[in-house]
């Protein structure tokens, strides 16, 4: 994790802070199932039937969530050779043009995540091939809130969202639709994360987009422990 961000608001700390937890929540939960099963299975011959499919969801947000903050902290590796070798000016023109292409891929997933996630939320579809030119039409047969898991249980404080999504039917797993909802949610959050990167480089915060030197500190730091320092 890059230690150059640093939150210059209440309101940044506190979002900064959500984050690093939802993502700790995440990997918690991800061992403790994961070491749940374990005993399970060679200590009493059993295990959770839903936990590998709940451990892959969950390893999914992690991604997703883990992309966008590492965009915001600068975590991500890249190349900078060139940029060290051109001029001020053309370095800040290079990254701007690397952060222009950034946002239009974020924005073209966001586009396609959105997609994906309304066939099974009972939500209209973009139109246009890959841009968003408006919102399709919706028949009965369009809803598709009733597509489940295949193991997970559905919780049953959750059965309120029954006469909103399947018509009253009773859901016997998780629908797809709240494991899924993490896929435009990670990908809205990353294309924040770029536009907020590329406003730091327009307005000369920042320098480059989200280049780390991680292999550099590492041999800085190494060398400081053989020093003494």
């Amino acid at each position: 994790m890059s230690a150059q961000y640093e939150p210059r608001t209440f309101a940044g700390r506190v979002v900064h802070e959500l984050e690093e937890t939802a993502i700790a929540i995440i990997l918690g939960l991800m061992v403790t199932i994961t070491f749940i099963n374990v005993v399970l299975r060679y200590g009493f011959n059993t295990g959770l039937i839903w936990g590998l499919e709940m451990t892959s969801f969950l390893f999914a947000w992690l991604v997703l969530f883990g992309v966008s903050y590492a965009v915001k902290v600068t975590a991500h590796l890249g190349v900078d050779a060139i940029l060290n070798i051109v001029s001020p000016t053309a370095r800040r023109a290079l990254s701007l043009i690397a952060a222009a292409i950034c946002v239009i891929y974020a924005a073209l997933l966001m586009k396609g995540a959105w997609d994906y996630w309304a066939n099974f939320a009972n939500l209209p579809q973009t139109t246009g091939r890959w841009f968003p030119t408006g919102i399709e039409e919706m028949g009965r047969t369009s809803y598709r809130g009733w597509y489940e898991t295949v193991d997970i249980p559905f919780p049953e404080w959750l059965r309120w969202i029954q006469p909103i999504m399947n018509e009253g039917e009773d859901y016997e797993k998780l629908p797809r639709f709240i494991p899924y909802a993490m896929l435009p949610f990670g990908v809205a959050l990353l294309l924040f994360r770029f536009c907020q990167a590329t406003w730091r480089i327009w307005t000369g915060e920042a320098q480059n987009l989200i280049v780390s030197h991680e292999a550099e500190d590492a041999v800085e730091d190494v060398a400081a422990m053989n020093r003494g320092d």
